[in-house]
């Protein structure tokens, strides 16, 4: 996928003050608009500036995007990192599924789930609007909860008319057991209430950041554990670290790299909870020394084993 440069299809610097987008739309909407303009690519021009312009217009969208884009020409292969958007505030409930109506796979790709939600009423007694954003936790925090302070971001407009950002902080309790992509609802969290309405919700949509170790598919958790050539060969019980906790895991004799292990109701709690999987590596000591050496002579010599026997 191709990065596109909003700001290029506006004609406008990367500081445009939201006047200048403004003026910058309207004179490309009367140059293209299909019904007076004479271009012969003017569906597909109109097209671009549309997309470009209902980014730019939305400070919340144009935050996002500046950031992501950072660096970045048109044109050059493009693909967000994961959770590039973590801790960004949005307008709306948050995931929908929805695409931006006749836009770019690139729109959608990075606006196409924040789309929607609550919106505020004409009357002057509404609601507030409800706020979403996707905030990255630790695993150990899905598998016992915690308190986190957790820092949000909210683009609004200085006052002349710039994107600017917006920090504000709260305490979120993570419940044990919350699986990523949960969304979890914080009442009154949202944008203020219009005169004597209630404010509106925040809600959250939990991601787990990067394990060192562990690895996330739903509830089940994978890890890779390393055992001797002696231990897969004659089997052992070795000692396991857990994202929380340790446990003791018998490696059955004759195993193999590749080899898996299930250790039943060890992944995420839950109902049901996840598994753990543990994936064997046979790791090789270093002929490192004259003892090492003068071992794995030995084994050359006394077990006769080809590895490659079954390919002849």
């Amino acid at each position: 996928m191709e990065f596109k440069d909003y700001y290029q299809t506006l004609g406008v610097a990367r500081e445009a003050t939201a006047d200048e987008i403004k003026k910058a739309y309207r004179r490309l909407a009367r140059k293209y608009h299909p019904d007076v303009s004479k271009e012969a690519n003017a569906e597909a021009c109109m097209k671009e500036v549309n997309e470009a312009n209902a980014v730019l217009s939305d400070p919340e969208k144009r935050a996002a995007y500046d950031q992501v884009g950072q660096g970045l020409h048109a044109g050059q292969e493009f693909r967000p990192p994961p959770d590039w958007d973590a801790g960004f505030e949005f307008s709306g409930r948050g995931p929908s599924g929805a695409r931006g109506a006749d836009f770019s796979d690139f729109f959608a790709e990075l606006f196409g789930r924040q789309q929607g939600g609550g919106g505020r009423g004409a009357h002057f007694d509404a609601r507030g609007e409800d706020r979403h954003a996707k905030i990255a936790i630790d695993l150990e925090d899905g598998y016992q909860g915690a308190t986190r302070l957790v820092t949000l971001r909210t683009p609004d407009l200085d006052g002349e008319g710039r994107v600017t950002m917006k920090e504000h902080s709260l305490n979120v309790r993570i419940p044990k057991g919350v699986h990523e992509g949960q969304v979890l609802r914080l009442a009154a969290k949202g944008s203020p209430g219009l005169g004597a309405g209630p404010p509106g919700d925040l809600y959250l949509e939990i991601h787990f950041n990067a394990h060192r170790r562990f690895r996330v598919e739903g509830r089940d958790v994978y890890a890779t554990l390393r055992v001797a050539p002696w231990e897969a060969a004659l089997g052992a019980t070795v000692k396991v670290a857990l994202p929380v906790g340790a446990v003791e895991v018998r490696v059955p004799e004759s195993s193999q790299t590749g080899r898996k292990l299930r250790l039943r109701e060890r992944g995420i709690p839950g109902t049901p909870p996840g598994d753990l999987y543990l994936m064997l590596e046979v790791v090789l000591p270093p002929a490192d020394s004259a003892k090492a050496r003068e071992v794995y002579e030995t084994m050359a010599k006394d077990l006769a084993f080809n590895p490659r026997e079954s390919e002849s």
